[in-house]
Formats: structure tokens, C-alpha cells, sequence
């Protein structure tokens, strides 16, 4: 973890969860972080939490820099902090319905599913795809499929409840992007057990 947040970020994503259980802030860690959990070798330069909205009035040790009604960045002793907030139905969901708790960095944190990270990496893409943001486009699938290969999902499900949150023109694009990870996950398979 430490390649991608800068010099010893751990101590300050320790305390920044301290804060958030002495402020009993609700809360799930999702991103490249909460992707460390579940798959090796993840590089990554911020921290990612779904919380709600009012909870960021909470934090002023958090410097906001950017905010609109779904999404905020701040920054909190060097680490850059990025907030799904819960006033966006899929957002919402995924903490109230794809989230855990689990030990993480010596604390009890609350933590995304490998679904709930799922549907946020596909929910993002076809943005992205929008926005001509190849290296983005290309961290988030290999992320999908990496975690496709470890803990097979039922992605047809995840599909179909991502699918809630989009257009039809991206749920269609989104099908292709994801039957093309799926194929590549098989051929890796078959390549590997071959």
C-alpha cells in the first residue's frame, strides 16, 4: 500500500477510521484500499468510503475540496479521501446491503463486499468509456476481472442490479465489457489448468 499513497499513509488511514468509530460514522471502505482486502497486489492512491452526506459535517479534520450531491474529495493528513455519498441510490445500497465488517489495519472497519465493489467498478465504466480515460478504463477492468478469477460472482445478477442505476445504452455496453472479462478470465483458466 505504501507504492501508491505516498510516505506512510497506514498510520493516517488508521486514525482517520479511529475518527470514524469515535464519531459513530457510519461507513464502508470500497476502492483500490478495500481491494487489498480480498486480492494481492493492488496499487492505489486514495482512500474510498461510502458514508452519508451529513456525516461529512462531522469530519472537519477533512479538508473538502471538491463536492456535488453524490460525490466529495478531500484530504486528511496527506491522504486523499474520495466520498460515495449516499444520497445515490446505488451508493446507498451497497452500504446497506453489500457491506461487512471485518478486521482491517488492526481496527474493525466496515468493508465492501467483493460484490458490492463490483457493482461500483461496472457502474463506473461506462463513464469513464465516455470520458476517453484509458487508464482508468483499464484499472477498473482488470480489478473486475481479478476479482471475477478469485471468488466467481454471479455477475449476471450483479448485471442485472447495476443495470437499476444506468441507461439501456450502458447496461448494453456494460454486457460486453463484462462477457469480454468473463472470456478472458475462461481462456486464463483453461490456458493454466491446460
Amino acid at each position: 500500500m505504501h507504492s501508491g499513497l505516498g510516505p506512510s499513509p497506514v498510520d493516517a488511514v488508521r486514525r482517520l477510521f479511529a475518527l470514524l468509530a469515535t464519531r459513530e460514522i457510519e461507513y464502508v471502505l470500497v476502492g483500490g484500499i478495500a481491494l487489498l482486502y480480498y486480492v494481492e497486489g493492488r496499487n492505489t492512491q486514495d482512500l474510498d468510503l461510502v458514508l452519508a452526506a451529513q456525516d461529512l459535517e462531522k469530519l472537519p479534520e477533512i479538508d473538502i475540496v471538491e463536492r456535488n450531491v453524490y460525490f466529495a474529495r478531500g484530504k486528511f493528513e496527506g491522504v486523499r479521501v474520495d466520498f460515495l455519498l449516499t444520497s445515490h441510490p446505488l451508493f446507498r445500497r451497497v452500504q446497506k446491503k453489500y457491506a461487512t465488517r471485518v478486521q482491517f489495519l488492526g481496527q474493525e472497519v466496515g468493508l465492501g463486499t467483493v460484490e458490492g465493489l463490483l457493482l461500483l467498478k461496472m457502474y463506473a465504466l461506462p463513464s469513464l468509456y465516455r470520458q476517453g480515460d484509458f487508464a482508468r478504463v483499464s484499472l477498473y477492468e482488470n480489478d473486475i476481472a481479478t476479482l471475477v478469477y478469485k471468488y466467481e460472482p454471479d455477475m449476471a445478477k450483479l448485471l442485472e442490479v447495476v443495470g437499476e442505476y444506468i441507461g439501456e445504452g450502458d447496461r448494453a455496453s456494460l454486457r460486453d465489457i463484462v462477457a469480454e472479462i468473463q472470456a478472458r478470465v475462461r481462456r486464463f483458466k483453461q490456458r493454466r489448468d491446460g
